[in-house]
């Protein structure tokens, strides 16, 4: 459905990455391995990661590059949950089944401060998240989630931020409360991407890039999937194509919903100017239904978006589109130098919850919704341990349910608009 390339888009992460990105090559031969994982994407490489310090043969092939879409570009927030936050999940599985799930995720916080090191790469990893309440009423769900985080989760870190201890955390009259989570944290995502997959080819996997997977065909012994100039024959398929699964898998991508997402980060600022707009060096997302979020880089720099269209667009001035909601956040930056600004699509899922699952030696991951950095992790786990004999986190990840959206997606993208700005409505009254 979308475009893809060989180049990595103009965004900071790509044009400041250190060093050229490491160019893999095209899959031109048949091979054989015990696992094949198509998109190279977080979801792909942690997958991938964990099945080669497995032993597993493990070959992953990416139409494009290593981390070419939302892996590489989003905004860098590791926030401990889901998209779709907790609710869904219990309901889907029930407060005991869901703490599992939960307990997971803190387990791939904990997972993601300790893997670069183990593997000699670094993320520009920073610790703390603010999540913010812009409305009154907001500041119940913020009470809430406390709350529950403490009594259904077991989770007694979340910090609870009034409006008059707020100035000691970001410099903005826009919030009226906040929680400050400790185990969530903020880095460089195409780091992360490329020294995961420098880790795999470490433990014996091997990557292709400008691979894309055309088809694949389950045989008697396994798949065969086949590229433009070559195939792969595994035991065992794994797809993480996520916004771009387009017609690959016609029954995964009828769960999923493309939108175009898109953040600016600025020029340098004075160093005294950018201490002073997040003191403590919290990243920072808000609880209004598309949410603005925004975080220092270690040059300096802020990093803002938040902007969403589900018809799957992205606009032709992405700066200007964001600049009005920077502005709204940080008067004093009127004016500032927008010196990067760029977009891509994520895959979202009807309910916001992941979609993760496998029908007989096919697995997939996908429907992270716009929150995937910890989600990814935490979903590679589950499919990984599946692979390796361990079920468990699968089976509740495939409890929870995901339907089609009605009508496909050329019914579903306008009526998910109508439903956005509705919402967007109900932010602001």
């Amino acid at each position: 459905m979308f475009k893809q390339s060989a180049q990595h888009v103009a965004s900071y992460y790509a044009r400041t990455f250190p060093g050229p990105l490491a160019l893999r090559p095209t899959l031109h031969e048949r091979l054989d391995c015990d696992v094949l994982i198509v998109g190279a994407g977080f979801s792909g490489l942690h997958t991938a990661l964990r099945l080669a310090l497995a032993g597993k043969r493990v070959i992953l092939l990416e139409a494009s590059r290593v981390a070419w879409a939302a892996s590489g570009r989003n905004g860098g927030q590791a926030l401990l949950g889901w998209s779709c936050d907790m609710p869904p999940l219990e309901k889907a599985l029930g407060q005991e089944r869901a703490r599992r799930l939960w307990d997971s995720m803190r387990w791939a916080a904990a997972e993601l401060r300790e893997l670069p090191g183990r593997h000699g790469f670094d993320v520009d990893y920073r610790v703390g998240s603010l999540w913010t309440a812009v409305q009154q009423r907001r500041i119940a769900q913020l009470r809430e989630a406390q709350h529950d985080a403490v009594e259904k989760w077991g989770y007694e870190q979340l910090r609870f931020i009034d409006r008059e201890e707020l100035p000691e955390w970001i410099a903005s009259q826009r919030y009226l409360a906040a929680l400050y989570d400790p185990e969530a944290a903020h880095l460089n995502p195409l780091k992360l991407a490329q020294g995961l997959a420098g880790a795999i080819e470490q433990a014996g996997g091997q990557i292709f890039e400008q691979s894309q997977v055309l088809e694949y065909q389950q045989t008697s012994a396994g798949f065969v999937a086949r590229t433009a100039q070559g195939e792969v024959a595994s035991d065992a398929l794994v797809l993480a194509c996520n916004a771009y699964i387009d017609g690959l898998d016609r029954q995964l991508a009828s769960r999923l919903l493309p939108v175009g997402s898109y953040q600016v980060a600025t020029a340098p600022l004075d160093p005294e100017l950018a201490r002073s707009l997040l003191p403590r060096g919290s990243c920072v997302i808000d609880n209004q239904f598309v949410p603005d979020y925004f975080r220092l880089t270690p040059d300096q720099r802020l990093l803002f978006g938040g902007g969403c269209t589900y018809l799957g667009g992205i606009p032709k001035d992405v700066a200007s589109a964001t600049r009005p909601y920077l502005q709204r956040v940080f008067p004093q930056l009127r004016g500032v130098e927008l010196e990067f600004a760029w977009g891509g699509h994520i895959d979202v899922s009807m309910k916001r919850t992941p979609d993760i699952g496998r029908q007989g030696q096919r697995y997939w991951l996908q429907g992270f919704s716009g929150h995937g950095v910890l989600p990814t992790l935490a979903g590679a786990r589950a499919v990984s341990d599946a692979i390796l004999g361990d079920d468990e986190l699968l089976t509740l990840y495939q409890a929870i349910g995901n339907p089609r959206f009605p009508g496909g997606a050329l019914l579903a993208a306008p009526l998910e608009a109508l439903g956005k700005a509705w919402y967007r409505l109900r932010d602001v009254i």
